[in-house]
């Protein structure tokens, strides 16, 4: 059995096309959208609606951890668009969804990044596509687990979640081979971004669960630039799976 696994796709819906190739099963690990790009600020829903000089200086205020003045100029640059700001995000993410879900090979076993619409996700999987969230598979096996989302930041992305919310989700998984999430366990190594400078929001739940219930393998994304891309914490290995926006190549398992 070999399994492709990708996370933080960030609108690669050419590389996507492929990730599956040679491989039993995809699983995706979220965030499909996207809204900025930090690498080329001319990509994503940001500058189609407000130009690369305003997203160049978003990009400024956030990296150097502005966020209330980041939040009072988007404020400042949605006031002086004429269109509902619900509606224009919607739009654009309807149309990156719809290629990205006709992307997805058969079968895909996908949950949801922290930037990410849960409630739009029904309306673009296809057959082939199963959507997990607290939720197992069993593929050749293995039994999987997959939570889905981010915690709550002040870049308050689209599907953030309490601590509470988000551990009564990797609770109600149980005992897995192979733990899937978006973001990584609380481990500083893996939550650090050597290029944002910054750590991201690891979770204490997810670490906990790896060594109360020691998994194969915990699988992840969310951090793009890693201190550490794979490290063991007991007997799991813990895996970056990779920024797939910008190498369009998956991570495989196989058993």
């Amino acid at each position: 059995m070999r399994v492709h696994v990708v996370s933080d796709v960030h609108g690669n819906a050419e590389g996507l096309a492929t990730a599956g190739d040679g491989a039993d099963a995809l699983i995706c690990l979220g965030d499909l959208v996207l809204f900025l790009d930090y690498h080329d600020h001319a990509r994503g829903i940001f500058p189609d609606l407000f130009g690369v000089e305003n997203a160049d200086r978003i990009v400024a205020l956030r990296t150097a951890r502005r966020f209330e003045e980041a939040r009072e100029f988007g404020r400042r640059l949605w006031a002086a668009l004429d269109v509902d700001r619900e509606t224009a995000i919607e739009s654009a993410v309807r149309r990156q969804y719809a290629a990205m879900f006709a992307a997805f090979p058969t079968p895909t076993y996908a949950t949801y990044g922290n930037v990410d619409i849960p409630a739009l996700w029904h309306e673009y999987a296809g057959p082939g596509t199963t959507v997990l969230d607290g939720q197992r598979i069993e593929l050749d096996g293995r039994v999987f687990g997959f939570v889905g989302g981010g915690l709550r930041t002040p870049m308050r992305t689209p599907y953030e979640i309490s601590d509470e919310e988000y551990a009564a989700k990797v609770e109600a998984l149980g005992e897995v081979d192979v733990l899937c999430s978006h973001i990584p366990p609380e481990v500083p190594e893996l939550t650090y971004d050597t290029v944002a400078r910054r750590f991201e929001r690891g979770s204490a739940a997810l670490l906990s669960a790896i060594r109360r219930t020691k998994p194969r393998y915990a699988l992840f994304g969310h951090v793009h630039q890693p201190l550490a891309r794979r490290m063991r914490v007991g007997t799991t290995e813990c895996v970056n799976v990779g920024h797939f926006a910008a190498t369009g190549r998956p991570w495989a398992l196989e058993w």
